[in-house]
């Protein structure tokens, strides 16, 4: 296996996928980009990677067999991130619905578009600790402005949650409430790989505040010459999901003792196939 990421998506290195690229190139991550707008190459996937990164990259870029080698790679060991986005699990035009990584993903995709814009806001809390959550400042926690609905599989644990809000102005008093809590980070494994499926972009737009999470500064270069200048825990929090889902740092599986539970969510998975997407039980 390649001790390497795969990342597809997000445009160029110098347009929004500068912020991940960024984040890699810090963290030392060895990655190989295939922007949105080009297919992947024929023999790109004849050895697996470590990690395969799909990050608002339209599925029309994939061939089926494409799509059933990444499938059969994380079953032997790879892993699998999805990063939410306008082509990203259904997003605009059901991109990965009925799709061989559908069954892959820790998450329903829902047979709707399922794209939000929070232009008031979500706050994004941990429901549980885990490796990927440790060590980050959520006493502070951040706001995104955007995310895809996901509906998390029985076998499956959520790590964040997002908390919608809703923000009036009466009289100069501000009054805040939570419209609804919905599931923002949702990891388990497929065969000897880990999964991963991040709900939210992690560029603008829908990044919103969190680009700027922490008490400094991190300025990354990118490869094309450029660099990116964000936030600490925005760093950390996505070298962490990037390192343990593709198994590439020390990192153990769980933390099972501990666990903080999340409040119920409101937003609940549908459970009409007409609703949900391929990854209902049975229908493989």
């Amino acid at each position: 296996m390649l001790p390497r990421v795969c990342y597809f998506g997000d445009d160029e290195l110098t347009g929004p996928a500068a912020y991940l690229a960024g984040v890699m190139e810090y963290c030392g991550f060895d990655y190989e980009h295939v922007p949105s707008r080009r297919h992947v190459p024929d023999d790109l996937l004849k050895e697996p990677f470590a990690l395969y990164v799909i990050s608002d990259y339209p599925s029309v870029g994939f061939t089926l067999t494409q799509l059933k080698q990444i499938a059969e790679h994380v079953k032997q060991g790879s892993g699998l991130l999805m990063i939410g986005g306008w082509e990203s699990y259904f997003g605009r035009v059901g991109e990965y619905v009925n799709r061989p990584i559908a069954q892959v993903l820790p998450v329903y995709l829902s047979m709707s578009d399922d794209r939000v814009n929070c232009p008031q806001g979500c706050v994004v809390r941990m429901a549980k600790r885990h490796p990927i959550t440790d060590g980050l400042p959520w006493d502070k926690p951040p706001l995104v402005a955007g995310f895809n609905q996901i509906f998390p599989k029985p076998q499956a644990t959520t790590l964040l949650v997002g908390d919608r809000l809703a923000v009036s102005n009466s009289n100069g008093k501000l009054d805040v409430s939570v419209v609804d809590t919905v599931p923002l980070l949702v990891v388990s494994r497929f065969g000897a790989g880990r999964t991963a499926a991040l709900a939210f972009d992690v560029a603008p737009h829908w990044i919103g505040g969190m680009v700027d999470w922490g008490a400094y500064r991190i300025v990354a270069q990118i490869p094309p010459g450029g660099y990116i200048e964000v936030g600490d825990a925005y760093v950390r929090l996505l070298g962490n999901i990037i390192a343990w889902t593709g198994k590439l740092r020390e990192m153990p599986d769980a933390y099972p003792e501990e666990e903080l539970a999340a409040p119920p969510l409101s937003l609940t998975a549908p459970t009409s196939s007409n609703e949900i997407g391929d990854s209902l039980p049975g229908k493989h």
